[in-house]
């Protein structure tokens, strides 16, 4: 496998390679993650199942599409090799600490990027889950279809049992008032994992699952899991300030992470995931 994604490679890069070691990466729980070692130097690669080459190649597309305004790890190539499908992306040295006020910075630059409509040009995955991307004019009804109820739906087929998801489906207006949304680049996923630092401080970003969308999704998720200092949201504050009402909106957009763990995992995210159903149904019924 390995001698094949080296060929690959050296097409692309247009110069010859010699395969010398692949090393292990500690990496999500979506991809084996490895380290490519060779005479010209060394690279990220990314395994996955040999029809997940199309999951593949939509992160290629959001990589893209996010160094308009933020550093992120350039995708080389993408293909199966040996019954898997692979990423090839350039190395970097990572460490988990470094300019966080940069990176609120960038992010919010980031955002700036627009379109015309809600969504994105292909559907991509929101960890091993296909997140569905078709264009919408209306912010909420996206949110209600293409996320919220997508999700749902899912959890349903799985027999997870979540109850009183209409309700809340019906009520998303009451969240946004007369707030308009403005479709911002999005990178989708942005919990601290999925965030680092190069050696001279400078943020980079990886493992996206790009949309344009309400910005406050992006900020949203900084806060589930944690990673983020202050210096990251005052930054981002004083590059382009939130909007009134972000602190009543946030738990709204977690949810859809957290029953997207819950597809995938199960487990304490069920019941997580119905807590914040209840929760959000109280606030709107205040």
């Amino acid at each position: 496998m390995w001698n094949e994604i080296v060929a690959e490679l050296a097409t692309v890069i247009e110069r010859p390679l010699q395969f010398r070691r692949a090393e292990v990466v500690a990496g999500g729980d979506i991809n084996e993650a490895w380290r490519l070692r060779t005479d010209q130097g060394d690279w990220f690669v990314k395994l996955n199942q040999h029809n997940r080459r199309e999951m593949f190649e939509a992160e290629r597309e959001g990589l893209l599409a996010l160094a308009k305004g933020i550093h992120v790890p350039s995708p080389v190539v993408c293909g199966v090799a040996a019954g898997s499908s692979f990423q090839v992306l350039e190395w970097l040295d990572l460490r988990r600490r470094g300019d966080e006020a940069q990176l609120g910075q960038q992010l919010a630059q980031l955002h700036r990027l627009s379109a015309a409509s809600f969504g994105w040009q292909r559907d991509n995955t929101i960890g091993s889950t296909p997140q569905p991307n078709g264009w919408m004019d209306d912010w909420v009804e996206f949110y209600r279809e293409r996320r919220l109820r997508h999700q749902f739906d899912l959890a349903a087929s799985n027999g997870l049992a979540l109850h009183d998801t209409e309700p809340l489906l019906d009520g998303l207006n009451d969240f946004f008032g007369q707030r308009k949304v403005v479709p911002s680049l999005l990178h989708g996923d942005l919990w601290g994992g999925n965030a680092a630092y190069l050696p001279d401080g400078s943020p980079v970003v990886f493992d996206p699952a790009c949309y344009y969308g309400d910005r406050e999704a992006d900020l949203a998720l900084t806060m589930l899991f944690g990673g983020f200092s202050p210096a990251f949201y005052q930054a981002y504050q004083a590059t382009w300030p939130l909007d009134s009402g972000f602190e009543r909106r946030r738990d709204l957009y977690n949810l859809y992470h957290v029953v997207n763990h819950a597809n995938m995992f199960g487990g304490g995210y069920v019941h997580r995931a119905q807590t914040m159903i209840d929760a959000l149904l109280v606030n709107i019924s205040a």
